[in-house]
């Protein structure tokens, strides 16, 4: 079963393999929606546990930690209304560690930050990247290193599609 140690761990395999075959080249950590929290996850576990900072962390569509996330994703609209759905829905995640605390991991990152969020996205609210953006904003010494992207409704990106914006790879550069 997936958990969000395996996760991390498979993460870290990965990053392993790669840097072993690509030597001094630059290695960014891309994650799009629940991607997101492996991404600070494995970011913050090699920083503070190996000393190594990655090259950067882009965040597509993120939020700031899995409890607040479920809380505001469309599908559990309906059963906000209900008693007990803090502790069924929200509560089980923690009983099943998953956490997912990408607010808690940017306070501690040193590397770049790119957070990108659709205006549009109806998955996880664009509130919750900005909120993310802040919380990292407030920690890093260097302010210069965390940057925040929206794109704007027009543009029909959602949840799933800020990849297929040709603008992309000027944006990340």
């Amino acid at each position: 079963q997936p958990t969000e140690d395996g996760f991390t761990t498979d993460v870290l395999a990965l990053y392993d393999w790669a840097k072993a075959r690509t030597g001094n080249s630059s290695i960014l950590f891309w994650g799009h929606s629940l991607g997101t929290g492996v991404a600070t996850n494995t970011a913050r576990k090699l920083q503070e546990e190996r000393g190594v900072q990655v090259d950067a962390v882009v965040l597509e569509s993120p939020y700031t930690n899995i409890r607040e996330a479920a809380a505001h994703i469309p599908i559990t609209t309906i059963y906000r209304q209900f008693p007990g759905f803090g502790y069924f829905i929200l509560d089980s995640l923690a009983l099943g560690n998953m956490f997912f605390p990408s607010d808690e991991n940017v306070k501690v990152l040193a590397c770049p930050l790119l957070i990108l969020h659709a205006e549009d996205d109806t998955v996880l609210p664009p509130h919750l990247g900005r909120k993310l953006f802040e919380t990292a904003r407030d920690a890093y010494k260097d302010k210069t290193k965390v940057k925040f992207i929206t794109f704007p409704k027009k543009l029909g990106l959602g949840h799933d599609y800020i990849s297929f914006n040709p603008e992309l790879p000027t944006l990340v550069k």
